[in-house]
């Protein structure tokens, strides 16, 4: 599958910016993590991509639709991680596309809720201070904290470690993504 027919695929389902930035977010930051791992990185972007494609359009199916629709498609293996993004479901983490997509969803929107609140967004995000976020329950109250401390321990990397790694994927793409920072104008 290409990254083009991916993209039909998402705003064919999705037309919530929020959740288009999530799913673009998630993406570039499977790309990293692929590049850096020596994985696939087309496989690794389009499982982020599409990891939430049905969320808007089918939530009570959600993942169903997409996964059925990439087993359609001959990829399975795509479908298999984003069927396993979220350990609540009781599905098998087998390789590590599925670790690390679970691992990249719910701290990538979390980090990003982060910079929102920040009048310099991305730029000089610091770890500590998303690390300080976490453990504000209030903030940022829908993302699964837990699903975010499982996701580092399942993909066997240390929780701040991802975090700055994240953070600088996305500050390389803050324009791209509305994130860098406010510009006043007086």
């Amino acid at each position: 599958m290409t990254r083009q027919e991916a993209q039909e695929i998402l705003t064919g389902m999705t037309t919530s910016e929020s959740l288009l930035r999530h799913a673009r977010t998630v993406e570039l930051v499977m790309e990293a993590y692929a590049i850096k791992l020596g994985e696939d990185t087309n496989q690794w972007a389009i499982a982020g991509l599409l990891h939430d494609a049905d969320y808007q359009a089918h939530p009570d199916q959600h993942p169903k639709v997409i996964v059925s629709l990439l087993q359609e498609k001959g990829e399975a293996e795509i479908a298999h991680a984003i069927s396993a993004h979220y350990t609540k479901w009781g599905v098998s983490y087998d390789t590590l596309l599925d670790k690390a997509l679970i691992a990249c969803d719910e701290i990538t929107g979390f980090i990003v809720a982060c910079a929102q609140v920040r009048p310099h967004r991305l730029e000089g995000l610091e770890v500590k201070s998303v690390v300080k976020k976490l453990g504000q329950k209030s903030f940022a109250a829908s993302v699964d904290r837990d699903e975010v401390y499982k996701g580092a321990e399942l993909f066997g990397v240390d929780l701040q470690e991802h975090i700055g790694f994240i953070i600088q994927v996305l500050q390389k793409h803050q324009q791209e993504l509305q994130l860098a920072p406010q510009v006043s104008i007086e």
